[in-house]
């Protein structure tokens, strides 16, 4: 969400720290970079970004586990199919981002050299970079990202909607691309459009090794074509890719890119299981390992290795300019859920403290915020110009969201649990459900069951007392782990009751918004309004923030849109961890210190010859 975009001015034919805005008539302004809030830190004579090392050697190979447990397209934009990991290092984006100011969430021109849009903010144009080449020497032209941003939202539902407002591309001089808003006034849309994946479209009409049509609409494993640092050097289709880095790469000099993209080689190798890929780690066969779970980082990491340091095991504070909604997601397309007094009645017999106490040693936090753990999350009663907001919509949200401050239920002790468990039978009554000897009928006269579907079992062990709760009340909730491609396939066609997953959320939020809780992504099977939440005071709100004048009213906006998810029950929040638990073998350097918001790895971490030594092993 753009809150004044921040201006870093060049005129047409020469580079100004300090130019003026554009106007409505005249030579257009030509920025070599945007900000959401503020202005950008760097300016167009900086060479590098501040935390990156300069010098930063170059080789070495890093192994990294896969996210998902297997892959089967090198396609990047379908929304079938599960995509390798790594993609990214092949293709480029018209702008780029800094790591160390995401708050104000500045963008630099990466593929462009410039951009430009009139005050009204109808549209924007960015201008290409004449040395920009795909790896086959051929030149990166406005016909490719035309043809890049027509494929995305003719093929992908989510970028379709994440697009909805730019209806036009179109090219408007010799390395100019001009896209074209249906409404003016949302300050975001110069800024997600320079988030465009291009692609090569001669490459993809054209024809393979063996002289069959490639086609965009398909997957594949043939390694594509990319502008970016790195090639694919290697696949194993479902098992393993490693990409090599492009020792000519056109935009190695960018100014984004100095001290960056320094390995010659990093891989993804896959595993099925994450316990199995732990062990891979331990047996040095994966050089960088991100914990997810508590009590393996307390107890998993007694080896030699780590008692020798070979391998470091850090706790990384970062500054904080991402919030997370994370939790347990009930279908309200099903009728079982659709009733908030029953989604509140699962809130109450889901009992953190104790799962802290038990199995997590402690070290998490309940989440109590679509926004957990950055400035935009509510608190408290509404006051002030949040308060004006939400008067807006006062007849379409629950009374409690003027009258009652959001809190979770806390268990932890029998006392609690009890009472919270006699809190989700009176709510399960007021909606119209009883309690026959040990099992809650629902009006249909039909005992209350659902499905709890998990992407893999790592949350299983959570689950289970969650649905040993449930029972207690006489609701049956089975647990179903299932492999990350039947996963992906059944969130998508919304085939579920109840899943396990979350949101990531920045410090200026905006159209996105849309996408997570709009009622129009509802019907959308790969938008993430996974809930298929419906409910007009809610896109109010996401419009309130979208169009949000200035910094003050997007966070007002942002804490009544947060007030009503939270008073509509749409999610039982779960908990989190602010810091970045990290373990990796001791044969890399880093800048240090760190970005200030972002481990920063592979991108500007580099292969320590002399660590690697005594290390032994590795790349």
């Amino acid at each position: 969400m753009a809150v004044g975009l921040g201006l870093a001015a060049l005129p047409a034919t020469a580079v100004a720290q300090d130019a003026p805005a554009a106007t409505g008539g005249g030579e257009p302004v030509w920025r070599h970079a945007t900000a959401l809030a503020g202005t950008p830190k760097y300016g167009p004579d900086a060479k590098h970004f501040d935390y990156v090392n300069p010098d930063a050697p170059k080789g070495g190979t890093v192994r990294l586990g896969g996210a998902s447990q297997t892959f089967d397209t090198l396609n990047p934009i379908l929304p079938r199919g599960v995509p390798a990991d790594g993609l990214g290092l092949l293709y480029e984006t018209l702008t780029t981002s800094s790591l160390d100011e995401l708050d104000i969430s500045a963008s630099y021109g990466l593929l462009s050299e410039a951009l430009s849009y009139p005050d009204d903010l109808s549209s924007v144009t960015f201008r290409l970079r004449p040395e920009a080449r795909w790896h086959d020497g051929q030149p990166v032209t406005p016909e490719d990202v035309i043809w890049s941003f027509e494929q995305l939202k003719a093929l992908n539902p989510t970028q379709r909607f994440y697009y909805q407002h730019v209806v036009k591309a179109e090219k408007t001089g010799e390395r100019d691309v001009t896209f074209t808003f249906d409404e003016t006034g949302n300050r975001e849309l110069p800024h997600i459009v320079g988030q465009l994946l291009v692609l090569p479209k001669h490459w993809w009409e054209g024809k393979d090794a063996n002289g069959n049509q490639r086609s965009i609409e398909n997957g594949t494993l043939e390694p594509p074509l990319g502008s970016g640092p790195y090639r694919i050097a290697r696949v194993d289709a479902g098992r393993s890719i490693t990409y090599e880095r492009v020792p000519d790469y056109w935009g190695a000099s960018l100014m984004a890119n100095v001290g960056t993209n320094n390995f010659d080689r990093i891989s993804y190798e896959y595993y099925r299981d994450l316990t199995v890929e732990f062990e891979a780690f331990k047996a040095d066969k994966i050089d960088y390992w991100t914990e997810n779970e508590a009590k393996r980082w307390n107890t998993g990491y007694d080896i030699p290795a780590v008692r020798e340091g070979r391998i470091l095991k850090e706790d990384v504070a970062l500054e904080q300019v991402s919030g997370v909604m994370v939790g347990f997601v009930p279908n309200i397309r099903r009728p079982l859920f659709t009733d908030r007094r029953v989604r509140q009645a699962l809130n109450h017999v889901f009992d953190f403290e104790e799962l802290n106490k038990s199995l997590f040693y402690g070290q998490y936090e309940r989440i109590d915020s679509f926004f957990y753990g950055i400035p935009l999350a509510s608190s408290g009663l509404p006051e002030g110009q949040e308060l004006e907001i939400l008067d807006k919509v006062r007849d379409q949200v629950p009374a409690e969201v003027f009258t009652v401050p959001y809190d979770n239920p806390v268990g932890g002790t029998p006392e609690n649990v009890r009472t919270n468990l006699r809190r989700a039978v009176e709510l399960f009554r007021e909606a119209g459900y009883r309690l026959e000897g040990n099992q809650m009928i629902g009006p249909d006269g039909q005992p209350v069951t659902f499905e709890l579907l998990l992407n893999g079992s790592t949350i299983e062990r959570v689950a289970l007392p969650y649905a040993q709760a449930l029972k207690r009340i006489g609701v049956t909730m089975t647990i179903r782990p299932v492999d990350s491609n039947q996963f992906v396939s059944r969130v998508r066609s919304r085939d579920f009751d109840m899943i396990y997953t979350g949101w990531g959320q920045s410090l200026s939020p905006g159209n996105e918004q849309m996408d997570y809780w709009g009622s129009a992504a509802a019907d959308s099977e790969s938008s993430r309004n996974y809930a298929g939440i419906k409910d007009p005071a809610v896109d109010a709100l996401i419009r309130e923030v979208v169009f949000a004048r200035d910094r003050a009213t997007l966070e007002a906006a942002t804490r009544a849109l947060d007030r009503v998810l939270l008073g509509n029950q749409f999610v039982i929040p779960s908990y989190t961890i602010l810091t970045d638990r990290i373990a990796y073998w001791n044969r890399f350097g880093h800048p240090d210190p760190l970005p200030r918001f972002d481990v920063g790895f592979p991108s500007v971490w580099w292969f320590d010859t002399e660590k690697a030594a005594k290390t032994g092993g590795g790349g």
